[in-house]
């Protein structure tokens, strides 16, 4: 599992911004292979795509 704010492994990630712990943020690595997802960000929302996990939406039960 890797950090998905990261990249990095979860037994190494380093500390989070306040913006990532108050939920502004959206992930910008997936949290299953640790690959750069393709980001768009709207005015009511996110979603990330992983090229082998698919999309994650903001609305997938994340902090928004």
């Amino acid at each position: 599992m890797y950090d998905p704010f990261t990249g990095a492994l979860l037994a190494a990630a380093s500390p989070r911004t306040a913006a990532v712990e108050l939920g502004l943020e959206p992930p910008r690595f997936c949290a299953r292979c640790g690959r750069r997802m393709v980001v768009q960000i709207a005015p009511d929302g996110w979603w990330a795509r992983c090229s082998r996990h698919g999309v994650r939406d903001s609305r997938d039960g994340s902090r928004r």
